[in-house]
């Protein structure tokens, strides 16, 4: 599903118009950007926890040459989910 099929399966379901509900999500997305850059984790009642991690820095071997190169800490984005989703996937999806 892309962001246009999101926005308009939205809209259907709350009954909002696809202009007004396109502004509600990028609000949503904005607020958890900001959330994130603070450095703080988002948590979605019921569907799971946003949150940045700190990658350590690692040693990666190019398997073409075998060259040794230190790749840098970085920051990246995890999701975990709730147990009634996990549930959900394990049984093959929504009942």
């Amino acid at each position: 599903m892309n962001n246009k099929e999101f926005i308009a399966a939205l809209a259907n379901k709350t009954g909002f118009s696809q202009e007004n509900t396109q502004k509600y999500v990028k609000t949503v997305i904005a607020a958890m950007g900001d959330s994130f850059e603070d450095g703080n984790p988002v948590q979605v009642n019921g569907f799971g926890t946003f949150e940045v991690k700190k990658r350590l820095e690692r040693v990666m071997v190019n398997p073409g040459t075998g060259q040794r190169m230190l790749v840098p800490p970085k920051l990246v984005l995890n999701f975990r989910p709730t147990a009634s989703i996990k549930e959900q996937l394990k049984k093959g999806g929504v009942e």
